[in-house]
């Protein structure tokens, strides 16, 4: 199972400090450990919601709103997508895991979504569509 493992940003993460060399360090050696493993699929940190944007949808109608997003607890600082055989296997990395903030911290886990969750509506037309997308994605990442 494929599952989302969120970084919660803090106070510290949403005024820009950027983790010190020694997190830094040990983050790089969790993530090697998950790549060695064959767990690790993506990972990546985000800029401060004062670099973001939210778009709006109500009906056919679009509104952007700027950052910063005023509720901290509700963003996200980072993610790991994961390869897993069960959401435990993914919670015991997680509690490996360094503490990715100075201070108290929170990480969520999330399963995806996957082609056989959306039966009957992702039909055989949606799935070939979906291969070819992923194909192309995966292309781009090579050329």
């Amino acid at each position: 199972m494929r599952v989302l493992v969120i970084v919660k940003a803090t106070a510290d993460s949403e005024s820009g400090r950027m983790p010190d060399p020694e997190c830094m360090a040990e983050m790089g050696r969790f993530n090697e450990e998950l790549a060695q493993a064959g767990i690790l699929l993506a990972a990546d940190g985000l800029h401060p919601s004062m670099r973001g944007k939210r778009v709006h949808f109500a009906g056919k109608s679009r509104s952007v709103i700027d950052g910063p997003f005023a509720e901290t607890k509700e963003l996200v600082a980072g993610f790991w997508l994961w390869q897993v055989k069960s959401m435990d296997e993914a919670v015991e990395w997680v509690k490996r895991c360094p503490n990715p903030m100075p201070g108290d911290s929170d990480i969520e886990i999330r399963p995806l979504l996957e082609a056989e969750d959306f039966s009957p509506a992702f039909t055989a037309e949606l799935q070939e569509l979906k291969a070819r997308q992923s194909a192309q994605a995966e292309a781009g990442k090579h050329a």
